[in-house]
């Protein structure tokens, strides 16, 4: 499947594995580089920089002719480790960026210094008009099926609205689960897709048996958004645990929300718990279990390795 996307990165398949919090490691990206297509990481998965210059090393050393690897950058105020990140990466290289959350500007700026591409996640038209405008070199449709943050609008109809007024790519994320809703995407406008909860399962993936199995367990129908997390609303499973805390922000929370001052430390303090609290649940069981997915972990049958999950797809 040859694609405007798999032009600009040089990929053997028009897929991006999403970056996810927690999940996404190096083992994932280089089975995903060695099926054909791309793998993100969120820079926020590697507590120090080390670490972070470290996985840059091992991707670059492992890179293959058809697949790319990129990493995810959180680009709001909460991500306090935000300027250090790309100054990392940008120094030792990688083949993309996504951004996230925030005015992706700076990214843009300093990555084409780099020769680095720039892929902006949008949710709407309005978000997207601007990052063209800032120079982005395409943008991910975020659409209601997607897992985490996730947008409003159908995937149809978020691509279909965008491709009416860009002219950069649209790369589509949510909703893909088989290789049928791939094509679906690329039948309504996309050059590609970003997948993501499909490949928690994965052997490679570095969080818990019990939220692997969790995705073989559960469905579709078991997703629910929650405000508990980052203070934007993100899907996760609906665990006995998330049942009982429930989804809503606090009143206090709603109320200072109010107060154009307060809310970005309200959404600030927000993150750093819900981040904790994800962070706790990926890593070891216990009844307090925050697992956060997208509703095509339907299709997760089985705990398998990448490489036979990429398969159904392409």
């Amino acid at each position: 499947m040859k694609t405007p996307l798999t032009q600009l990165l040089q990929i053997e398949h028009p897929i991006i594995m999403a970056p996810m919090f927690l999940v996404s490691n190096v083992s994932m990206v280089k089975a995903g580089m060695q099926a054909g297509i791309a793998g993100c990481i969120p820079a926020l998965n590697y507590r120090t920089l080390p670490e972070l210059r470290e996985a840059i090393t091992e991707l670059k050393a492992a890179k293959t002719e058809n697949g790319a690897f990129g990493f995810n950058l959180i680009v709001n105020k909460s991500n306090l480790k935000f300027p250090e990140q790309l100054k990392v990466c940008c120094e030792l290289g990688c083949d993309f960026f996504i951004t996230s959350l925030g005015n992706p500007k700076q990214v843009i700026e300093e990555a084409h210094q780099n020769g680095t591409l720039v892929f902006c996640d949008v949710v709407n038209l309005e978000q997207a008009k601007k990052v063209e405008r800032l120079g982005c070199d395409a943008v991910i449709a975020v659409n209601n099926q997607a897992g985490g943050h996730r947008g409003s609008l159908s995937p149809q109809k978020l691509i279909e609205e965008l491709n009416e007024v860009l002219s950069i790519p649209v790369i589509s994320a949510g909703g893909v689960g088989t290789k049928v809703e791939l094509e679906e995407k690329l039948n309504f406008g996309a050059v590609g897709v970003s997948i993501g909860s499909p490949f928690i399962a994965s052997e490679e993936a570095g969080v818990s048996n019990e939220y692997k199995t969790a995705c073989v367990q559960y469905g579709a129908n078991d997703i629910v958004l929650t405000q508990k997390i980052s203070g934007t609303p993100c899907t996760v499973i609906n665990t006995p645990y998330v049942q009982e805390i429930g989804t809503e922000q606090t009143w206090l929370e709603k109320l200072l929300n109010k107060n154009k001052w307060l809310k970005k430390y309200v959404k600030m303090l927000r993150f750093l718990k819900g981040t904790n609290m994800v962070t706790k649940a990926a890593t070891e069981a216990t009844y307090k279990t925050v697992w956060v997915a997208g509703p095509t972990i339907e299709y997760s049958k089985a705990i398998e390795p990448m490489a036979k999950i990429i398969e159904r797809f392409v």
